[in-house]
């Protein structure tokens, strides 16, 4: 799917069931609009299992990484970014804040974060992988798939056929 062909009003438009997320999120990445199935990340100011994610195959999907939504550290850099596209992940959606952000914003993926904060996160190896994380007002499982663009973020239970 091209990034260019998400455009989340349109989607709204033709699927009225699709959840919409909170509008708490600003593009950070080098695509505006990225689609995928989602893989999920529940961590707190320790991005270890972020870095763990991205390091493996992303074969086109999206992390939803739940930060608590804190604004105290970053938990997404240019490094975990890079190696984020290297390995094929769509995007990633951050509730929580991310920093190299000119860096960010020249690399194929798309990110949207709550903001960005210079300070990196702690290193103790905590959090959880794969679970269902409530992010933006919207229960987000694995597998389901997310739309996003400047617009919003969308999350469906399955692939959409896309209007346009």
């Amino acid at each position: 799917m091209s990034p260019s062909s998400v455009v989340t009003p349109d989607i709204c438009d033709a699927y009225p069931e699709v959840a919409v997320v909170d509008p708490i999120f600003a593009n950070f990445g080098g695509l505006d609009a990225f689609a995928g199935p989602i893989r999920t990340v529940k961590c707190f100011e320790d991005n270890s299992m972020v870095k763990q994610a991205v390091a493996e195959p992303g074969d086109g999907a999206v992390l939803v990484v739940d930060a608590g939504g804190s604004y105290r550290c970053a938990m997404l850099g240019d490094m975990l970014a890079e190696q984020a596209v290297a390995n094929g992940w769509a995007g990633i959606v951050m509730h929580g804040c991310v920093r190299d952000v000119d860096v960010l914003a020249s690399l194929n993926l798309g990110i949207q974060a709550l903001g960005s904060h210079p300070r990196k996160s702690e290193k103790r190896g905590e959090g959880q992988r794969d679970i269902s994380v409530n992010v933006g007002g919207v229960i987000m499982t694995p597998g389901q798939w997310l739309y996003a663009d400047n617009n919003g973020i969308l999350m469906a239970d399955h692939q959409l056929e896309l209007p346009g």
